[in-house]
């Protein structure tokens, strides 16, 4: 590639990087990866966040523009070519004369990354980068990086996080009867339109049609060099339209006319490495029938649920559903659902201990208190834990019954740690 066009193309990226102001501070602990001399890898979807972090992360810092070279790989003008990290670093060096921090954007596009990126720890640099591809990092990470690295799984914005970025402040210990009803709406318009900054930003879920093409097509078609495109997004699709249910093998192989379960293994596969789906374990002592057992599919973030999904009416209870887990998720919970006689949405697991049973539904009543109860219940006496908690729509706090304790999604969301 030509050096004065790479040149061109580092500074336009570095002033639009620079340019990013009014960013909302992420709900992580980021000192450690400031002091720390091990390469920091900040992993997650498309769109979530990566690049505002790490321009948070350079802010912590206080870099000025020569103590750092930027450079977001996921750009058409450049060469994906092992060959241009050379001559990035050249060109920093020319331009600037001094050493830099290296922060990378969307680095999973060069096919070898991680040999540039040891060299330059092992010689005292340090390293930030970005990618948008799960297995294709952490596979690439065990052949060079091992032991040299600390992660960051970056998911779109929290309800604390949308909460920030709109200026709405509440505590949920405190609430008039107008903040509360404020608070109820925001918690609405969150599950709705879900956390990626942009969509809030623009108050437009369409954003997600561009998204969602771009996770199908460059992620995942382009990527992994496929031609089944409308297979891959049938089942996309339907499985958005079914989050928070259980699916087989079979059906998916039906709706998608794939000839074989193996592809439809693969295609689940593509689907998780690009962050777009995870798929729920049934939970076992036993390894072995955890593999075997039927999965429930959950998606990233609400908005590509409602965007793409095909529903005819709102489900109000499944959206909570997919929020409380990718919450878990984000709170680095271990996480299967439960069935015996009964359902129980959530158990968390430390070890080999079973340590709480959570059970999710938009309103309690007479009709369906006792089948929600029930399946927290089993649960309980099962795994012999102290107690459960249905987490429901309705501003509940404080209500216990028969060792279950019912509290609103909004408190939850925002106090339980």
């Amino acid at each position: 590639m030509e050096k004065q066009l790479l040149k061109d193309i580092m500074l336009d990226q570095k002033s639009i990087f620079f340019r990013k102001k009014d960013l909302i501070n992420r709900d992580i602990a980021l000192d450690k990866y400031l002091t720390s001399e091990q390469v920091v890898v900040i992993s997650g979807v498309r769109r979530c966040g990566k690049s505002s972090l790490l321009k948070l992360i350079k802010d912590k810092l206080e870099l000025e523009e020569h103590q750092l070279c930027y450079f977001n790989f996921d750009d058409e003008r450049i060469t994906a070519d092992i060959s241009i990290f050379d001559l990035i670093y050249t060109s920093h060096l020319e331009l600037y004369n001094h050493e830099p921090v290296f922060f990378f954007d969307e680095v999973q596009v060069i096919p070898g990354w991680q040999k540039f990126v040891n060299r330059m720890h092992e010689q005292g640099s340090k390293v930030y980068v970005t990618g948008s591809n799960a297995r294709l990092l952490s596979s690439e990470i065990a052949t060079s990086l091992t032991g040299r690295i600390r992660t960051i799984k970056l998911f779109p914005f929290s309800f604390a996080e949308y909460l920030r970025y709109i200026g709405h402040e509440y505590n949920p210990n405190r609430l008039s009867v107008q903040k509360r009803a404020q608070l109820q709406a925001d918690l609405l318009k969150y599950l709705y339109h879900g956390g990626f900054p942009l969509v809030i930003k623009e108050g437009d879920i369409d954003i997600m049609n561009d998204w969602f093409q771009d996770i199908i097509y460059r992620d995942i078609i382009a990527r992994y060099n496929l031609a089944s495109v409308e297979e891959i997004r049938q089942m996309a699709v339907y499985l958005l339209t079914n989050i928070g249910k259980i699916f087989s093998y079979s059906t998916l192989q039906e709706i998608t006319g794939l000839k074989s379960s193996k592809s439809v293994k693969d295609f689940l596969f593509y689907f998780e490495t690009a962050f777009l789906f995870t798929y729920l374990k049934k939970f076992d002592y036993s390894v072995r029938k955890q593999i075997m057992n039927s999965r429930k599919v959950y998606a990233i973030d609400n908005a590509v649920v409602k965007r793409i999904g095909i529903n005819f009416s709102p489900n109000i209870g499944r959206l909570m559903e997919n929020v409380v887990f990718i919450e878990l998720q984000r709170r680095q919970k271990e996480v299967f659902y439960f069935q015996g006689k009964y359902e129980c949405d959530f158990l968390l697991v430390e070890g080999l201990k079973v340590t709480q049973a959570i059970q999710v539904t938009y309103n309690l009543n007479a009709e369906n208190f006792e089948r929600e109860k029930n399946g927290l219940l089993e649960a309980i006496e099962k795994y012999a834990i102290p107690r459960g908690i249905i987490i429901t729509f309705d501003d509940v706090y404080g209500i216990t019954i028969d060792k279950v304790e019912i509290v609103s999604l909004s408190r939850w969301l925002l106090t339980t740690g």
